[in-house]
Order: C-alpha cells, then structure tokens, then sequence
C-alpha cells in the first residue's frame, strides 16, 4: 500500500505553513508538541523535517482550519471541566453556575466520547444530569456509608466528581476540574 504523503518539509516550507497557520514558533511546537527549540531548528537553513513531523505539517498544510478545530478556547466561565478518555481530551465545558450557562468544544467526531453525545448546544440540566451520570446513583443502597468514605454531608454530584474525578470502574472516562 502507498500513501500520498509529503516525506520531508524544508526550513522554507515550515516558515510558510508557520505564517499560513497565524501561529507563533512556540504556538506551532504546542500543536506538534515538540520543543520551540526544535521548530527553530526546523526553521533554519540546516533544517528538513522528515518523518511524522513531516507529515503533520503536510496535512497542516492542506487542513489550515485544523489548527483551529484543536485550539482549546479562552476559559470565559469560572469553572471548567475536562472531560478525558484516557488522556485524551474529548470535550471541554466551561460552566457559569449564577447564571446557570454552559460552553462547550468537542475535540472529537465520535458521539460516544463526546461529553453530551450528538447535543452540541448542552443547557444547563444536560449538564447537572451528566455531573450525575458520572458518579454513583442517588438511589445507591448504602449511600450514606459511600458519602461518610468521600467525606461529603449530603449527596451532590459536583462534589462526588471533584472527589472521585468522575471516575466509573466500567470505563475509562475522567473529568478535570479547573476552577
């Protein structure tokens, strides 16, 4: 099998897809998670990239937007959660509590890793009812015992979540909270 991809990219080139893409040294080894050291090198004249770099850059190159699909938006809510695959951000969701608002950027296509599924404009009782989709039931025989364990006085799902990071024993979804 043979692949249409770009081998190798010259310091010329990578300086070009740089400034197509409106990123900076350090913004274009953030998204390639390489060292700023190792896009100057690139960017100098003893530099050609090969390899997965090279590749990376290539479908930069032809997908300019992509750059855009993977930026992690300003936090413009109090509150944050990241909700992870492993360690793979899936969806961020940026709440306001007062008022009630969510925001939130999916990183991936697949429904099913997507913190809400196929509803891509979640409101605000979406968002209580997947807090409480992440933690044990209200209804949990024995619940008073699990709460004494976390230390909680009263069932409340956003703290079981700051507690237990959403964690479920029958998968390997977590939320980072960031306040």
């Amino acid at each position: 099998m043979e692949f249409a991809i770009q081998k190798t990219v010259s310091a010329e080139e990578v300086k070009v897809i740089r400034q197509r893409l409106h990123l900076k040294q350090k913004e274009l080894a953030d998204l390639m998670n390489v060292s700023v050291k190792t896009v100057e090198h690139w960017e100098s004249s003893r530099g050609t990239v090969k390899g997965a770099a090279a590749v990376l850059l290539g479908i930069l190159w032809d997908r300019i937007w992509l750059a855009d699909e993977l930026e992690i938006p300003e936090k413009t809510f109090p509150l944050r959660l990241r909700y992870m695959y492993h360690d793979r951000l899936c969806t961020v969701i940026d709440v306001e509590e007062r008022q009630k608002r969510i925001k939130i950027k999916n990183f991936v296509q697949d429904p099913v890793f997507c913190a809400f599924g196929r509803n891509e404009n979640p409101g605000y009782k979406d968002y209580e009812e997947f807090l409480e989709s992440r933690c044990f039931p209200r209804t949990r025989d024995k619940m008073k015992i699990m709460l004494e364990e976390l230390n909680l006085p009263f069932y409340d799902p956003f703290l079981i979540v700051q507690k237990t990071e959403g964690r479920m024993a029958e998968d390997d979804f977590w939320i980072q909270i960031e306040e």
